[in-house]
């Protein structure tokens, strides 16, 4: 390559892509000028490093790309300058965009262990094939309580919230295939229904209920979002629309992740009560309150913040680039 022929040659669009980047506040039609100049120009920078190596030319040429590179993604700033926005708008919004799915999960889980449990109940052997006697009545009388109090809080919670956020990842991760979240949410229910069918044949549900309700209405709801979640990305490959269905997927996806990170925190809630609440010696009524009002503010904060970012424009996607670049270069 003849170097100072080369640069000869785009010379003009070197000026343009300086004094574009160079400028505080661009029109609308000198932002997309920017954005093309910058992608010849990052083109061309590659050809002169391929075949000239370090130049003068080339050095003035990435100064000139990496100015116009910070009018597109904005100076470095602190990364918890942008916590407000992910916690006050986008997550709120994509937990508010599977606000109904995730109550027909809820609805369904029920059934299903309710379902279950009445059935293990009044068929002969169910129950029978669940262990020996005693071991039947080791996990009734001692292990179900015991339990909760096994471990340090510390520890007990660490593990918990680790399987939860584990199991909900899943649910999100594996939602694609449109039957590991279903399986994950059946399972999950056969179990409950199992367990209140061994308590209440030994006359002991009440025992549940009360050792299950305080952090329990936290850690399933989060369960049921993160299916809902995994089943709403299913959805997006079944019917995209006018999308195509990578499209809808890569979409979908990136919004729901953010729900991803949501039931993270909804997780540690519910560990902790787990952990610290549900094995004190405390009025039930107390216990519970505190679950009850933990799930109160994940709902308004799905359903109320939710509805007021989704108002406003929200859709809970992280990866917001593409669409909002030239808003950004046109100050």
């Amino acid at each position: 390559m003849d170097l100072d022929a080369y640069s000869a040659a785009h010379r003009d669009e070197w000026d343009e892509l300086a004094r574009l980047g160079s400028k505080n506040r661009l029109t609308g039609e000198e932002a997309d000028s920017l954005i093309d100049h910058y992608q010849s120009g990052a083109s061309q920078l590659s050809a002169i490093k391929a075949t000239a190596g370090q130049s003068v030319e080339g050095e003035r040429l990435s100064l000139s790309l990496s100015r116009a590179r910070l009018r597109f993604t904005g100076a470095g700033s602190n990364i918890l300058s942008q916590l407000p926005r992910f916690f006050g708008a986008q997550l709120p919004a994509a937990l508010f965009r599977i606000r109904w799915l995730c109550l027909a999960v809820a609805a369904a889980t029920v059934v299903i262990a309710t379902l279950y449990a009445l059935w293990a109940l009044d068929t002969p052997g169910v129950l029978a094939n669940v262990g020996t006697e005693e071991m039947r009545r080791q996990f009734v009388e001692q292990d179900f309580v015991g339990y909760y109090s096994a471990h340090p809080p510390s520890s007990f919670t660490g593990q918990v919230w680790t399987n939860n956020a584990w199991i909900a990842a899943q649910c999100i991760a594996f939602g694609v295939t449109g039957v590991y979240a279903p399986y994950l949410l059946f399972t999950n229910a056969q179990n409950l229904g199992l367990s209140a069918a061994l308590m209440a044949s030994h006359g002991r549900l009440d025992i549940f209920f009360l050792y299950i309700a305080p952090h329990g209405q936290v850690e399933l709801y989060s369960i049921f979002v993160a299916g809902a979640a995994g089943l709403a990305i299913f959805w997006a490959w079944i019917a995209p629309g006018a999308r195509t269905r990578a499209q809808a997927l890569a979409e979908e996806g990136r919004s729901l992740f953010t729900v991803a990170i949501g039931l993270i925190l909804s997780l540690l809630v519910s560990g902790v009560i787990e952990g610290f609440v549900t094995r004190q010696d405390w009025p039930w009524a107390i216990k519970i309150g505190i679950g009850t009002v933990a799930l109160g503010a994940f709902l308004v904060y799905q359903w109320v913040i939710g509805r007021r970012a989704a108002v406003a424009g929200e859709t809970g996607d992280l990866n917001e680039f593409e669409a909002g670049a030239r808003r950004i270069v046109a100050g």
